[in-house]
Parts: structure tokens; C-alpha cells; sequence
């Protein structure tokens, strides 16, 4: 039920269509912002109009940022590692950034195969991968370890076959700080499998 004029009824509608929102949760930010209008609402509304005219995708790796190529491609330092990660989305690859791995760059794809939904090798960015894979020493395929995840790892593997890089893939297993009782079967037999000497 409105409660409020219909310019505030499109912007709880609009943020309850964001990720973690739901419409309570919504209509407590959108009251949160007008009781704060001055302070929060009015630079808010700008700093939007600003990253629309701005943002922009990477025509080299895919990542979002304000300039093309982005801060990363652009960075000379970066070129030193040999190493290139492939990702699913940008959000894995401000995780990793965040997670300080390293000057290595990044690649992309724009989400997984998935022929129930549709997601074809033509829908994410293998080609310009396959592309690019020359310049680099070794590529980590950082995708998830969903069914999803591995059917597009064993894809990109096969496609870049021959073409004299390294391929690896982000270790599987016990997390950082967890207990053995607390882990599901799968993730405890990958671990085994993926056991490292000390």
C-alpha cells in the first residue's frame, strides 16, 4: 500500500530491486535518505549522475571503471608477473583485489556456461581470452566450483590448448580458520585431493 507520492514509491520500488533489498528494507533506506536529505540524498543523487555519464567497461579485461583501457590494464607494473585470472564477474575481481593478490591482471567472462539458461561460449568474453592468452605465462581460472563453474573451466582449458601457457585453478578446499566438523563431503574430499606438502 502507498504511503507516500508516487516520486517515493519509484525510489523504494527502484532500490528494492538491488541486490540484499527487499521492499522493508527499502523503504527504511529511502526514509533514511530524505531525513537526511542535505547530507546524504542530495550528494547521493549527484554522485549517480556523475557514474552514469562516467562508468564504463574495460575493452581489455571486462572490469568497470571510468576509463578504458582501466586502471589495471593501464598499469606497467602489472605486465611483470606473467600472470593472468580469469573470473566470472567483476565482483570476483574487486574480491581479489581487495584480497591483495598480487600485480597480476584479469580477464573477465561475464558469468559461466550454462545451456539450461541459455549462456553459450558466444555470451562471455572466451574468444578476446583466447586472444589475449599469449602474452601471458600462466592463467588461473578463478571460477566458482559450481557444476556451472567447472563446466566453463573445462571449456577454457580445452580452448586454450596448445597455445604454450600454463593453466591452473584457485585451490579447492578447507577454508581459513574452519573446523573439519563444519564442512560438507565435497569440500573435504577436494581438500584431499588438493593437499599440499609442509
Amino acid at each position: 500500500m502507498a504511503t507516500g507520492g508516487p516520486e517515493i514509491e519509484q525510489l523504494i520500488m527502484l532500490l528494492a530491486r538491488l541486490p540484499g533489498l527487499g521492499p522493508r528494507s527499502a523503504r527504511r533506506a529511502v526514509l533514511h535518505l530524505i531525513k537526511k536529505k542535505e547530507g546524504l540524498m542530495i550528494p547521493l543523487s549527484a554522485a549517480l549522475d556523475r557514474a552514469v555519464a562516467a562508468v564504463t567497461v574495460c575493452e581489455v579485461c571486462g572490469n568497470v571503471d571510468t576509463r578504458s583501457p582501466c586502471g589495471i590494464c593501464a598499469d606497467p607494473r602489472r605486465n611483470e608477473s606473467g600472470l593472468l585470472i580469469v573470473v566470472e564477474d567483476v565482483a570476483d575481481l574487486w574480491a581479489l583485489e581487495r584480497a591483495g593478490v598480487g600485480a597480476v591482471k584479469y580477464h573477465v567472462l561475464g558469468g559461466v556456461l550454462s545451456p539450461l539458461d541459455g549462456v553459450g561460449p558466444d555470451d562471455l568474453a572466451i574468444d578476446s581470452l583466447v586472444s589475449r592468452a599469449g602474452a601471458f605465462s600462466e592463467i588461473v581460472l578463478a571460477v566458482n566450483a559450481t557444476v556451472e563453474g567447472q563446466t566453463t573451466a573445462h571449456y577454457i582449458t580445452d580452448r586454450l590448448q596448445g597455445l604454450g601457457v600454463r593453466v591452473t585453478r584457485l585451490a579447492h578446499g578447507v577454508p581459513v580458520g574452519g573446523e573439519l566438523d563444519y564442512l560438507d563431503e565435497g569440500t573435504l574430499s577436494q581438500a584431499l585431493k588438493a593437499r599440499t606438502a609442509i
